[in-house]
């Protein structure tokens, strides 16, 4: 990225997205939530003062949007309880993450990603959390979590239903309930 910067109290000339991006996954993989690892990271200004930086992670192999796992019948495929496993799995990383007072700040349907290994039933669900340059730590986990929680609600295809059930295995990890969800 070429001049891709935010601005903040702490850079109020700007830094490179990147680096709030190198930040929060590296804090994200300490408090276990399932992102992508870092190979590479760096930035540098040019000669005219832009900024340049790099953000490299390693492939996430088998993991594929979970809106494309739903439309290719993954769900029918593999039945409920793999898809309430996968659930399970999103509301646990999602707990994680606002439990650390991170707020992934631009959580859309998109940026979830699910890896589903084995057949039928008995298939291992696994989701993985993507996409962190508007990522930041709130003062308390409830901010970050009322935010992306609400913002996850508005842009995602999930039924009703699978809503509850979600809100239900996150409130169970989070351990309180979250208002307004």
């Amino acid at each position: 990225q070429t001049g891709h910067i935010y601005r903040s109290l702490m850079h109020p000339f700007g830094r490179p997205t990147v680096l709030r991006e190198q930040r929060a996954l590296s804090a994200l993989s300490e408090l276990n939530v399932t992102v992508p690892q870092i190979f590479f990271c760096g930035a540098q200004r040019d000669p005219v003062h832009k900024w340049r930086a790099l953000l490299v992670t390693h492939a996430m192999d088998g993991f594929q949007e979970i809106e494309h796992w739903y439309a290719g019948g993954g769900r029918e495929r593999h039945g409920e309880a793999v898809h309430d496993r996968i659930l399970q799995s999103l509301a646990d990383n999602l707990a994680r993450m606002h439990k650390g007072r991170w707020q992934h700040g631009c959580l859309y349907i998109k940026h979830v990603f699910v890896r589903v290994t084995g057949e039928g039933e008995s298939a291992n669900a696994e989701v993985a959390l993507l996409d962190f340059e508007k990522c930041r730590q709130r003062l308390t986990a409830r901010s970050a979590a009322s935010h992306d929680m609400k913002q996850l609600r508005r842009h995602s295809s999930f039924r009703d239903s699978d809503w509850k059930k979600l809100v239900y295995f996150y409130e169970t990890a989070f351990g309180s309930a979250i208002k307004g969800l």
